[in-house]
């Protein structure tokens, strides 16, 4: 924790006040308030502690990685943009050791848009004279978090089927970054497809889907009948 000294003038004496750290994630976990997001009302906002969402080999096509996993929020609860750092880079340093960084793709599917704020007081002789309690406490910004809700992914990774053991112990360790009850699941769907993993490999055997970089669609029905769409 950063530590300074400063030289606040009182009425014939010197007091010395000492700044302390960042307040515990425990201050924030709940969703109590309404969303507090950054506006022209709403300035001086610090930047948010996690910068990259998608981390890993994101510009390969959806069929290169069959396999999706995802961690799942328990709670209805706000998360810090440093527990979504924190998490990321755990996930991310074990995934390309026991699975090479050309393995997987990662990507963090919260974004921290909720400003915290605190009410600075002073804990020092002779504080009372110098702030005024409660009154005009709404605070300053002081971080951002992600409110999230019950079922809601946080994080998810594509890979292939054979890093498949790695890939739930890297989102096992990085579901403890964050507070509360969340569960590491794999998903039924093809990669980052919205699509099942029989009814994809249907389709795509039919060639009834079209590549759109870590997403597909589906060829349309409609028009006129031709080698597009005879399947």
């Amino acid at each position: 924790r950063d530590r300074y000294q400063r030289r606040v003038h009182g009425k014939g004496e010197q007091l010395f006040i000492e700044a302390m750290g960042r307040r515990p994630g425990k201050c924030y976990r709940y969703c109590k308030n309404k969303p507090y997001p950054k506006s022209r009302f709403c300035r001086g906002v610090p930047d948010a502690k996690i910068r990259i969402y998608d981390v890993g080999m994101r510009k390969k096509d959806a069929a290169e990685y069959p396999l999706c996993v995802h961690v799942i929020s328990g709670e209805r609860q706000q998360i810090s943009s440093e527990a979504l750092e924190a998490g990321r880079i755990t996930a991310n340093k074990y995934l390309i050791k026991f699975a090479g960084k050309e393995a997987f793709h990662m990507r963090v599917r919260v974004h921290p848009w909720h400003v915290l704020r605190i009410n600075k007081m002073l804990s020092c002789a002779g504080a009372d004279r110098l702030q005024t309690g409660m009154r005009g406490a709404f605070g300053k910004p002081t971080g951002t978090a992600a409110r999230v809700d019950l079922g809601q992914i946080l994080l998810s990774v594509r890979t292939r089927d054979n890093f498949r053991e790695q890939t739930i112990e890297a989102l096992r360790r990085c579901k403890d970054k964050f507070a509360g009850r969340h569960l590491v699941v794999v998903s039924r769907n093809w990669g980052f497809t919205g699509i099942e993993r029989k009814e994809y490999e249907r389709l795509n055997a039919a060639g009834a889907l079209v590549p759109k970089g870590v997403h597909v669609e589906r060829r349309g029905r409609r028009g006129r009948i031709g080698p597009k769409n005879y399947y």
